[in-house]
């Protein structure tokens, strides 16, 4: 994955730097130890290409259970953008959240700029709303 994300192009919108092979194990190891929060959940996968058997992004849902509500993000490596894997995985991980009971709203935050994440929002059923947060547009979808 740290090859798949090392171009800095992908952090036009959402800002910082690639991280290092060490330092993305270091993240993966924290994402897998679980949220210190027992009443929020870390969802998180990578995309693999069949066609390949090779990775190219990651979808993730952070799932707030007391507000009944999952924050969704996805990414996917620049040589894999513009075939709709994106879009794929966003509905897919969506449609996984829509059947869990805990779960009554689906949001996403994204840059205004950035038209391709509104469009993989847009597939996934989310709606653009009034709201910023952090400079960005939050999308939703409730049940």
């Amino acid at each position: 994955m740290a090859a798949v994300l090392s171009d800095p192009a992908l952090h036009t919108f959402i800002g910082g730097t690639p991280l290092d092979r060490q330092a993305l194990r270091a993240r993966y190891e924290r994402l897998v130890a679980g949220s210190p929060d027992p009443a929020v959940s870390w969802c998180n996968w990578v995309l693999r290409l069949r066609a390949e058997d090779r990775l190219i992004g990651t979808v993730q849902a952070t799932v707030d259970t007391p507000a009944a509500q999952a924050s969704v993000a996805w990414v996917v490596g620049t040589p894999w953008q513009g075939h709709g894997y994106a879009a794929e995985a966003a509905r897919g991980l969506v449609d996984w959240l829509s059947r869990q009971p805990s779960i009554g709203t689906v949001v996403a935050h994204i840059h205004p700029a950035h038209l391709a994440s509104a469009a993989v929002a847009r597939a996934a059923g989310l709606q653009p709303t009034e709201e910023e947060y952090d400079g960005e547009t939050r999308w939703r979808l409730r049940r």
